[in-house]
């Protein structure tokens, strides 16, 4: 093992790390601002909120047309092949005692109208365009919570992926000089300098470092996929994230007021908005024990015939209208509407209880995005110290094994410890954003990343 740490040393002082990485075919650079707008633009989650809220607004005309008035057109014909026969007292045609069979009416009967209702009073009218409203609230809410949703989706992706091709820098440096030793042991095997388990353990180590890239390669290409489908792009298109630029670096408060925060936060804004419209439910099903006025008015033309000769112009019809008030007062319903004020109400006592459960849920998230970020951030300093004195020792290292004075064992452990503090320094400035976007999230602001 001694041997093999030796001859893998020969490729850290000859020859140079470099950095290849997985590039996706020649596409626009985005910027994570860029990644949101477009997500906010084309994702079919938020489309779908919006064509709810849309659907809203006809709700509301929809519930203003049942105030206006209520036209109907109306016809009927009726044909009678036997007519009801009704028996009349022979005293009507002198003749006492006896009782005369009558028939009324004639074989064909027909009428048209116009029917008119208009509501004059109905209080659950009143309280259902009231709902109507906050339904639209609702619904507009949901298309902000969708929005912060795809936002904390987007940008999640995005970081990832910036991780996922910072770990390639790594890889592809070992890669190429496990590339260059190898090529050596070759030459120094064929010369006897070499053994040929040396060399096979070198084209091992290749081997499953190239296993690594490719597994690397691969979840590179799924994070892509990933950031194009929340979105909202065509997986065939290309793209490419920009990892030139610092994403997220945001300070933290002294002290976050939790109460504060949750009264701007959407998703308290929604569940408030959610109680709103179960309370106006129990005043909608409550309002069925108040009566009803309506104005009716009907205006009509009919005819009777004993031949089917409604067209004749010579025969005539005969006009009727009705105007009057129709009152309805409900009296008993069998407790009916007592128990759905219950069941109701207990819809109201749950949304309090998600309430009740957000705001401590709010709480614990700020506490624990603090946390992790005062620890993340200390973790980067101290990672970032440790990287300098890792590079101040591998210099001092290959300066001494230069001049014959350190075995190369001693520079392969000095390049080891370098690159395992560049990694960690790597995946703690992952975890620093991360962290800060749950902070962000906590606390309602996921939007100024579109800044």
């Amino acid at each position: 093992m001694k041997k093999l740490i030796y001859l893998t040393g020969l490729l850290l002082v000859f020859f140079q790390p470099g950095f290849s990485q997985p590039q996706p075919a020649a596409g626009s650079k985005l910027s994570l601002p860029a990644a949101l707008k477009f997500a906010l633009a084309n994702n079919e989650t938020i489309k779908k909120a919006q064509l709810d809220e849309k659907g809203a607004e006809y709700k509301i005309k929809e519930t203003k047309g049942s105030g206006l008035p209520q036209i109907n057109g109306t016809g009927t014909v009726t044909t009678y092949p036997a007519l009801a026969t009704q028996l009349l007292p022979g005293e009507l045609a002198g003749q006492p005692g006896t009782l005369i069979p009558v028939q009324f009416g004639t074989k064909y009967n027909t009428s048209g109208g116009i029917q008119l209702q208009q509501l004059l009073f109905r209080k659950s009218f009143f309280i259902g365009l009231e709902a109507a409203h906050t339904t639209q609230d609702l619904y507009s809410l949901r298309t902000q919570m969708s929005e912060e949703e795809v936002i904390y989706n987007v940008s999640s992706a995005y970081l990832q992926l910036l991780q996922t091709k910072e770990q390639f820098a790594t890889i592809n440096a070992n890669f190429k000089r496990l590339e260059q030793l190898e090529k050596i042991l070759k030459l120094q095997y064929q010369n006897d300098v070499a053994t040929k388990v040396q060399l096979n353990r070198v084209t091992v180590n290749k081997t499953n470092l190239e296993n690594s890239r490719q597994t690397l390669n691969a979840a590179y290409d799924q994070q892509l996929n990933a950031l194009k489908f929340f979105m909202g792009m065509p997986m065939d298109q290309n793209i490419e994230v920009d990892d030139a630029a610092v994403v997220l670096d945001i300070p933290l408060t002294a002290q976050d007021d939790a109460r504060a925060i949750l009264a701007e936060k959407v998703n308290f804004k929604l569940l408030n908005t959610q109680k709103d419209l179960y309370k106006l439910n129990v005043r909608n099903i409550s309002s069925g024990y108040t009566p009803s006025l309506s104005a009716v008015g009907n205006y009509s033309y009919n005819a009777q015939r004993n031949q089917f000769n409604f067209f004749d112009g010579s025969q005539p019809w005969f006009k009727a209208v009705s105007i009057g008030v129709q009152l309805n007062v409900p009296i008993f319903d069998g407790f009916q509407r007592k128990n759905q004020i219950r069941q109701a109400q207990i819809e109201v006592d749950k949304v309090e209880q998600d309430i009740s459960q957000l705001t401590r849920n709010t709480q614990m998230a700020l506490e624990n995005a603090r946390t992790q970020i005062q620890t993340s951030l200390s973790s980067i300093q101290a990672q970032e110290r440790n990287v300098n004195l890792a590079q101040e020792v591998y210099r001092n290292t290959n300066d001494l094994y230069k001049e014959g004075l350190a075995p190369l064992t001693d520079v392969l452990d000095t390049e080891v410890n370098l690159r395992e503090a560049q990694t960690n320094l790597n995946n703690e400035r992952l975890k620093y954003q991360l962290a800060q976007l749950t902070y962000l999230q906590a606390k309602g602001e996921l939007k100024t990343l579109l800044k």
